[in-house]
């Protein structure tokens, strides 16, 4: 069973192939998640901008959305053959567009059909296919009924759940609402853990330090981080690694990049908690400097924040 002892979510809008190699260079150890991906958007839409990446972000897994096994089966090969190292699928999105597609958080009412989506995939696919999940939907409270999903869908051969431990409401709130009002029950999640020794628990929501990740790990497999990761990517970084190399490392690959914007944006936390870490966001999100589209700006962002007494930036 593969490891998922660090993970980073999978974030709409935020967990492109840019960020996922970016975070990669921060972190050797993190496993990364692509944003969701729906059925519809691999059968009907342009596959390759959906399910390219590079090779240096492994371990890498694609996150589906879907709810008919033989799409959801056909996608997964898809991403097999793109060279995707886990197939996950996403039963924890509470948003009002993800319910009228039928899937995400919804699904966790119908066990069963979950469990013929991962039977399905399993016929089609070598890699390890998981699900991430929440702790109940709705009014839904009981411990029992989590239990009782994982019970099912690992008969189907699930080996990993990545457990938001939040229930998901499905009508009312918005989908950030969702990852902050309903309460955390990470009871829940160690009680999985110890019913189901021989399952890979993984746990999620509002994990932002190392002393959380340190204290979760004493009951589960892995932890997950969500946009504590994204604001604050350094939080992750290898020991021995310096700020300094990862920048060269993004201006490397800013080079083959057509968009430097597509780039910088999501490296603005990576000065998170540093004396010059406003100084570090102006300059990768000044407009003027970003349209000549120069990777070199990221070379001139790091000297700005590095070099001593160096209070202001001076395009070169």
């Amino acid at each position: 069973m593969t490891s998922h002892r660090i993970c980073v979510a999978p974030m709409m809008d935020w967990t492109d192939r840019h960020c996922r190699y970016f975070l990669r260079q921060v972190s050797s150890r993190a496993r990364l998640y692509t944003e969701m991906i729906t059925t519809g958007a691999l059968i009907h839409g342009d596959v390759e901008r959906h399910l390219g990446f590079s090779k240096e972000e492994h371990p890498v897994a694609v996150q589906l959305g879907g709810s008919d096994p033989r799409e959801i089966a056909n996608c997964a090969r898809l991403a097999e053959r793109y060279g995707y190292d886990e197939i996950n699928l996403n039963i924890g999105c509470p948003s009002e567009r993800v319910q009228k597609g039928a899937f995400g958080a919804c699904l966790m009412a119908e066990p069963r059909l979950v469990a013929e989506c991962v039977e399905a995939i399993r016929r089609e696919v070598k890699i390890p296919v998981t699900v991430k999940h929440r702790i109940g939907i709705d009014s839904i409270e009981s411990y029992d009924f989590v239990r009782d999903f994982v019970a099912t869908v690992s008969q189907a051969g699930c080996g990993t759940f990545i457990v938001h431990a939040r229930n998901a409401v499905l009508k009312g709130l918005s989908p950030k609402e969702n990852r902050e009002l309903p309460p955390l029950k990470y009871d829940y999640v160690y009680r999985l853990k110890t019913e189901f020794r021989d399952l890979q628990i993984v746990i999620n929501g509002g994990i932002t330090s190392w002393a959380d990740i340190t204290t979760h790990l004493a009951y589960v497999d892995g932890a997950m981080l969500g946009r504590a990761a994204y604001h604050n990517p350094w939080l992750l970084a290898d020991p021995g690694k310096t700020r300094a190399d990862v920048v060269q490392a993004m201006y490397e690959y800013a080079k083959g990049v057509d968009s430097l914007r597509h780039v910088s944006r999501h490296m603005l936390g990576l000065y998170h908690g540093h004396r010059k870490a406003r100084l570090w966001r102006r300059l990768l999100s000044d407009s003027a400097r970003l349209k000549p589209n120069r990777p070199e700006l990221l070379l001139e962002a790091l000297e700005a924040v590095e070099t001593p007494g160096y209070s202001e930036f001076v395009p070169a």
